[in-house]
């Protein structure tokens, strides 16, 4: 029997473990990225292990998320992630070369190699025919480290694409209709492998569009073929030798398939506040909008500034709209200055912003108080924007462009005959803002506001923690540790980050967690989902959280719960997360035989007759990593 493309990526990466077997897989890492918000930590991790070199084919370390240089914090790591990459043997991307992952795309991913980044948006390399996924930091400093990447052997989802795209309907509808049919937890644990004849008529920056926010389906990753539309994507990048054939056995298995006839498409947008709120632009006609930001690491390629620099030329926009854009790259930026597009964006009132993630992470530009606001972002939490009474709508360059022009959520195909983009024959390359590792012993720089590592201790046999807070479904990693141009800069300094831990939900939280020493977390289904920032289970852990109890886990929160010695279980009984308040304290007894068992675990509710039953499917590694205190007391008791 024939394998498919996933299949051939993950037998030939297979360190432990066997494909299709239900278990778990440990998998040799090619190539790692780190971005600014989550590299200082990842770096300070890599340090304590006391590996002198990276072992990877290929790392890199991008400035691209905290670049807003509001006082010393961010320039100071900057210096820090620079001397870093130096010493450690790692590619470091200057602020102002680009967003990691269009960077990564543009300069180093190759077909068929495994890439693991800091960042959950690393699957924007599956558009390239890269097996790319998302992890917490200290899961990439292992890797660096030359160590395994451990993931449960997923289900691979053949995405069947039959037609074409309609004009006016864009690679941002596809994976939007995607997130309408599955919602945001429906890829958990799965793999989305697109296949089938409508493949052929996506470029490669359309494809890692889809696969960039693959990460909303709460998928391990995304990914499609390496074709002739690859190939000819790395020849403009100058990069052919990079180039393989690579797609599935024509008589490949797969656990589920999903056909979608890209013909039947219509433009589509996700209303506040998730991304799987998904309805028709017609449902939307008329809504008045104050600003449309376009950019992200989901659509800022050349492709699309060029059409929405098309769609723009020769008018100017809403009075009564801010229209900002962000290119994803200096390459790109560069591109569109060279041949004019840059000016007819200027021209129709365009506010140009650094090649940076900027306002999808919260850096700058939140909207007016009860703004709507457009965005080709991947996110629309509520808060994420800065702004917490605002709605943010995800949408494509071509709505964002049109209701830009219109002031009012506008469907694009009213606008006429559609522009027609063509890719450049070949990219302008220029890698002088990418520095490569020194040979020499280069000094760490450490500002003050590097902090010493915070580390769990070992987990105890005996666990009596009062519930410090109860919440409900799809809790996000923004809702845990919040980011924004406030708090992002902290990310190497715990105990000052620890200040806004749940700060959106509950201000209190980080004060009451602190007076009670430890406790525990109880919450409904997907907690926390979204990014992959490590700090939403780092700074926990700092405060004294010791076991989280949910319904249901995102895949990247919970591998990050375990690696900073925190418990993650569920219910063995939905009803049971009914009998716990606020007030209550669990009694975990036996806690060194229960994470290496099967059986469920009773836990008591002090003060009644009541016992709740939970449940966890930890494996023996992960199980001794727990046991440890977490992957870093793991690792160093390893390699002693």
């Amino acid at each position: 029997m024939g394998l498919n493309l996933t299949q051939k990526i993950l037998n030939s990466h297979l360190k432990s473990g066997k494909v299709g077997s239900g278990g778990e897989i440990g998998l040799k890492i090619d190539q790692t990225l780190t971005q600014d918000a989550t590299g200082t930590m990842a770096y300070l991790q890599f340090e304590a292990m006391g590996i002198p070199k990276v072992k990877t084919d290929l790392s890199v370390s991008y400035i691209d998320h905290n670049t807003l240089q509001t006082g010393f914090e961010n320039a100071d790591d900057h210096a820090f992630l620079q001397s870093c990459a130096s010493r450690f043997g790692v590619y470091f991307s200057r602020p102002g070369n680009g967003i990691c992952h269009q960077v990564h795309l543009e300069r180093f991913g190759k077909p068929g190699q495994t890439l693991l980044g800091s960042d959950s948006h690393t699957p924007t390399g599956g558009g390239i025919g890269m097996l790319a996924m998302g992890a917490g930091g200290l899961d990439v400093a292992v890797a660096m480290g030359g160590g395994e990447f451990y993931i449960n052997d997923p289900k691979i989802v053949k995405v069947w694409l039959t037609g074409k795209l309609s004009p006016w309907v864009s690679a941002k509808d596809i994976i939007l209709e995607m997130l309408r049919r599955l919602s945001v937890k429906g890829g958990v644990g799965k793999i989305f492998e697109y296949a089938g004849p409508g493949v052929a008529t996506l470029s490669v920056p359309e494809r890692a569009t889809i696969t960039n926010m693959g990460a909303e389906l709460g998928a391990t990753t995304s990914i499609f073929p390496s074709d002739e539309q690859t190939r000819l994507f790395l020849k403009a990048q100058n990069r052919e030798q990079d180039y393989i054939p690579l797609q599935a056995d024509p008589d490949a298995t797969y656990d589920e398939e999903i056909i979608i006839d890209l013909a039947s498409l219509e433009p589509l947008v996700a209303k506040p506040h998730m991304p799987d709120n998904v309805v028709a632009v017609t449902e939307l006609l008329g809504t008045k909008v104050q600003q449309v930001a376009i950019g992200s690491c989901t659509n800022s390629s050349y492709r699309d500034l060029m059409a929405v620099a098309a769609i723009l030329k020769g008018k100017v926009i809403n009075p009564e709209v801010s229209l900002v854009i962000a290119p994803g790259s200096r390459q790109v930026l560069t591109m569109i200055t060279n041949n004019g597009a840059l000016t007819d964006l200027l021209d129709a009132g365009a506010r140009i912003l650094e090649s940076t993630c900027g306002p999808c992470i919260g850096m700058g530009q939140s909207p007016s108080s009860g703004a709507v606001s457009l965005r080709t972002f991947n996110r629309n939490f509520k808060g994420r924007s800065g702004t917490i009474d605002a709605g943010i709508y995800l949408v494509s360059p071509e709505i964002a462009a049109a209701s830009a022009l219109t002031g009012t959520i506008t469907d694009p195909r009213t606008l006429g005959a559609y522009p027609e983009i063509e890719l450049p024959e070949y990219y302008r390359v220029d890698d002088s803002m990418i520095l490569p590792p020194s040979d020499s012993e280069v000094e760490i720089v450490r500002g003050p506001n590097i902090k010493p590592l915070p580390v769990a201790s070992k987990l105890s046999d005996t666990l009596k923690l009062p519930v410090v807070i109860k919440l409900d479904n799809n809790i996000t990693t923004d809702d845990i540790m919040p980011a924004g141009a406030k708090i992002l800069p902290l990310r190497s300094n715990i105990p000052a980050m620890s200040e806004y831990v749940f700060n959106k939900i509950d201000e209190d939280f980080s004060a009451r967690a602190k007076s009670l020493g430890q406790s525990v977390i109880i919450a409904g289904h997907n907690y926390g989902q979204g990014s992959s920032r490590e700090h939403a289970a780092l700074v926990p852990m700092y405060l004294g959280i010791k076991v989280v109890v949910a319904k249901s886990f995102a895949r990247i929160h919970k591998a990050n719960l375990i690696n900073f010695g925190i418990l993650p279980l569920t219910f063995k009984r939905e009803e049971d997360y009914d009998l716990i308040t606020t007030d209550s304290k669990l009694i975990f007894e036996d806690m060194t035989q229960a994470i290496f068992s099967s059986e469920p675990l009773p836990v008591k509710i002090e003060g009644t007759n009541k016992t709740i039953l939970l449940q966890h499917d930890f494996t023996d590694r992960q199980a001794k990593i727990l046991l440890a205190g977490g992957l870093l007391n793991f690792t160093r008791e390893a390699n002693k």
